[in-house]
């Protein structure tokens, strides 16, 4: 049962329509991943997904395919490496502009000012300022580098 309130549903379901016919085997697979992952969702929380809970999904689904291109990259399977990066890119369609370095540390600097840490304790309220005010826009390793960076050892 498509929701008519959400277009970025409606969206995946489209595209996975025009891969059918254009025959684009990966995107096909992985918008179908992603269709799957958020239904799944949907019956997690017993409701149809908002566009950021779609979002968040298609986050997660990046995060998984980044770790296992370098799962991948390790044990020597370049193959699988470059599918996974296919996949991560027909994903990363489904995710907001990301933010800039200099943007991401000017969140930093806010954060560690507003959160007044000090040292390397205050690692996590740093991290949730930032991630909460970033929302998917950031990878939380380049956010978790920065904060290290900034508050020292």
């Amino acid at each position: 049962m498509p929701n008519t309130d959400d277009p970025l549903r409606e969206r995946v379901s489209r595209e996975i329509q025009a891969a059918m016919k254009a025959r684009d085997v990966v995107r096909l697979a992985t918008l179908r991943l992603l269709s799957a992952a958020v239904k799944n969702r949907e019956v997690e929380v017993l409701h149809p997904l908002s566009d950021d809970e779609v979002r968040e999904v298609a986050t997660r689904e990046v995060k998984r395919r980044r770790e296992a291109i370098e799962a991948y990259e390790a044990a020597g399977r370049p193959d699988r490496a470059d599918r996974e990066r296919a996949e991560k890119r027909v994903l990363q369609e489904y995710l907001p502009a990301g933010l800039s370095s200099d943007e991401v540390a000017a969140l930093v600097d806010e954060a560690v000012s507003a959160t007044g840490a000090s040292g390397p304790a205050d690692l996590g309220k740093v991290m949730g300022y930032v991630m909460g005010k970033a929302k998917a826009r950031v990878d939380g390793r380049e956010v978790q580098d920065l904060v290290r960076a900034r508050l020292g050892p």
